[in-house]
């Protein structure tokens, strides 16, 4: 059997980490390969792990040929649908798949609308006019692509995210260094701290990247804390301490000096309270 791996469709969704390939492996070599590998003509679809790890065992595996695909965009937009609905995928990359399927579905949308602008003089282009851009264009050769995402409800909606989520992964997109987006990738820093540091410059974002996972928490801890009204001394927004909850800011140390601060407050309390009593009782009715 001839299967072809292309590289950039095996990297097209992010690779799992070494603890999930090995878990993987040690699966298939108690289990067998029991899920078909997806193949459009001789290209491999998914299954590329299981192809790897089966190829290097000598594991027997089963094919499965999908009749779904017309184009790579068909090929594309499946993988994502796949790994969106997969709970191991995490939210980072869900808010990624989503985005990469709006390009896809809006980029085919206008294609497809563009040759039926070509095709206006034909006979039938009347007819194929009043149909949405995003359903199938036969003569054009054009598959079939999805409804649009048009607007950042529907894109949470596809990857289970809520709108601020989606948001702040746009944010990184646009504005995040390699550096940061790699830490987020790996579960270094939240998204809220990696679209907080996506706000400095380029620079910034690589030094403190280079610095470690415990700078980008502080760096964008000082982004936040920049953007914050002045407050009185001592208080903190809700906000800020959801925030560096996530982050993972708060760390036992900072809690127990935290509760011996209380302690010594409460002390000095109780203090002050038996002297108000004490003049009282000194001044009589």
């Amino acid at each position: 059997m001839n299967i072809t791996v292309n590289e950039d469709l095996k990297a097209y969704i992010d690779p799992l980490t070494s603890d999930e390939y090995e878990a993987l492996e040690r699966s298939l070599l108690t289990e067998g390969c029991r899920d078909a590998l997806v193949l459009w003509n001789d290209l491999l679809v998914d299954g590329h792990n299981r192809y790897a790890i089966c190829q290097t065992h000598g594991l027997p595996f089963q094919t499965v040929q999908s009749t779904l695909f017309k184009t790579i965009d068909d090929v594309h937009l499946w993988m994502i649908d796949q790994h969106l609905g997969r709970r191991s995928v995490s939210d980072f990359q869900r808010g990624v798949l989503a985005l990469r399927k709006r390009q896809i579905v809006a980029e085919r949308g206008a294609r497809i609308q563009a040759s039926r602008t070509q095709e206006a003089g034909a006979p039938d282009a009347s007819d194929r006019a009043e149909a949405p851009p995003w359903e199938e264009s036969t003569s054009s050769g054009l598959a079939v692509a999805a409804q649009p995402l048009t607007s950042r409800d529907d894109l949470a909606k596809a990857a289970r995210l809520s709108h601020s989520q989606m948001l702040l992964i746009e944010k990184i997109q646009k504005q995040a260094a390699p550096e940061v987006v790699a830490a987020v990738k790996s579960g270094d820093i939240s998204i809220n701290a990696a679209a907080a540091v996506s706000s400095l410059s380029t620079e910034d974002q690589v030094a403190a990247a280079a610095a470690g996972k415990d700078e980008l928490k502080q760096a964008a801890k000082r982004v936040r804390d920049a953007k914050r009204k002045p407050r009185e001394t001592g208080t903190e927004s809700s906000e800020q301490a959801t925030a560096d909850a996530q982050d993972g800011e708060s760390t036992g140390d900072d809690i127990k000096a935290l509760r011996k601060r209380v302690a010594v407050l409460e002390a000095e309390n109780a203090t002050l309270r038996k002297q108000v009593l004490n003049l009282l009782e000194k001044r009589g009715p």
